[in-house]
């Protein structure tokens, strides 16, 4: 992380802390059908509520990308196929051009004959 990162995550928690020390007051949350109630802070109530719509927003946006991921999945077989066929093609296309010398070519005009 670079530091302006590191000091928005610590403004952040700073936050947080302070908003579960000045919200310690307990509330009851029930739910509807069930004759359930819990005693919990009000800090604990919010936070909570809130951490549960990140995972159910991380949850549904990671759920929305697996068609792209398994098309990049994809893309990147199809592609790996494609380099090794041409890296195959290159190399009967190198066997089969004719190799040239590396030895300077003879001279072949013919000397003077007098």
């Amino acid at each position: 992380m670079t530091i302006i990162g590191l000091l928005l995550t610590a403004l952040l928690l700073l936050v947080l802390v302070l908003f579960a020390v000045s919200n310690a007051a307990p509330v009851a949350l029930q739910l509807w059908p069930f004759d359930v109630s819990w005693e919990v802070p009000l800090a604990g109530a919010v936070l909570g509520a809130a951490a549960l719509a990140f995972l159910l927003g991380a949850l549904l946006t990671w759920g929305s990308a697996l068609h792209y991921r398994r098309r990049a999945r994809r893309m990147q077989r199809a592609a790996q196929l494609l380099e090794a066929e041409l890296a195959e093609i290159r190399a009967q296309q190198d066997a089969a051009s004719p190799v040239p010398s590396t030895a300077p070519a003879a001279s072949t005009a013919l000397a003077p004959t007098h």
